[in-house]
């Protein structure tokens, strides 16, 4: 018996060695680690893991303290390190670095830094869309800024960039959808975008004939942003309708937000023919003698006296 417990003594002084040796490593690990951040986040990152490795398999509440400071170092190295990858413009390798940190902060409990990770993993995805955007990638931009209203449905700059990006791309009603949550989200220029789109869309229904889309298309763009453009467009699609006098009143709005345009004169005396021919005797009067010292002056002059 006693040479029994002669050997077990043994052996737990040996265990006891083992142990010292290993939380030794660990904390070595751990030092070695914070001297690297300043210089080599990467290599700081591998010590911390080592030395949370080394911790966990010791016993103790030494060991327990140095667990808990590698858990809670782990993710902010992690964070550090995508930060550092985002501004030298390596955003995918952002991306991989953030969603690790995420997994990894959650998994020990650290709250703050998976939040921080989360919101760089969306802003992450907004300046690569941004980027790809100014490099004309519209389609590639589109599928960043999507990930970005995936994560923050309430990011309305990034509903905005969407919808610039899908115009570009062609996608208009897409576009469309996009501004209008954008425009929801209070995003003002959003508005401004749309009045656009809907002009654009407005003019080629115009030219394929198809009137009475168009001059949806372009009341929809008016009540974004008026322009003198969608009146215009609107009073070609109202005559080629047969409408004259709507076609008249449009006419006449595109005269009252461009009264300086270059064709105000052509526009004039095509109101005073339009309310002419459809017997509307007091407009085409009216806009017959506006057009004294233009180039149809005397045209003008010559149906005053008929009428």
């Amino acid at each position: 018996m006693k040479k029994l417990f002669v050997t077990l003594a043994a052996f737990a002084l040996a265990a006891g060695v083992v142990f010292a040796q290993d939380y030794n490593a660990a904390v070595d690990a751990f030092n070695a680690g914070a001297q690297a951040l300043e210089t080599n986040k990467v290599e700081a990152l591998a010590q911390f893991r080592t030395a949370l490795a080394q911790a966990q398999a010791c016993e103790g509440e030494e060991a327990a303290e140095l667990v808990a400071k590698c858990k809670e170092i782990i993710p902010g190295t992690l964070i550090s390190i995508a930060k550092e990858q985002i501004n030298e413009a390596q955003y995918d390798e952002a991306l991989v670095t953030l969603v690790e940190a995420n997994t990894v902060a959650t998994e020990y409990g650290a709250e703050a830094a998976a939040k921080e990770a989360g919101s760089l993993i969306a802003n992450t995805y907004l300046r690569k869309g941004s980027t790809l955007l100014k490099e004309k990638n519209f389609t590639g931009a589109a599928e960043a800024f999507q990930q970005v209203t995936a994560l923050e449905p309430e990011n309305g700059q990034a509903y905005l960039l969407l919808g610039q990006a899908q115009l570009q791309a062609g996608d208009n009603d897409a576009a469309i959808e996009s501004l209008n949550k954008a425009s929801e989200l209070g995003e003002e220029q959003a508005g401004k975008l749309l009045s656009t789109t809907y002009l654009k869309k407005g003019m080629a229904l115009v030219k394929a004939g198809k009137n009475a889309e168009a001059i949806e298309a372009l009341e929809k763009s008016n009540s974004y942003a008026e322009s003198a453009n969608a009146y215009k467009l609107m009073a070609s699609a109202y005559t080629k309708m047969g409408k004259s006098a709507k076609a008249v009143e449009a006419y006449k709005k595109y005269l009252e937000i461009a009264p300086d345009a270059k064709d105000a004169a052509d526009i004039m005396f095509t109101i005073a023919a339009t309310a002419q021919k459809a017997g509307d005797k007091a407009t085409a009067k009216e806009y017959y003698k506006k057009l004294a010292g233009t180039k149809y002056a005397a045209q003008a002059e010559a149906q005053l006296k008929t009428l």
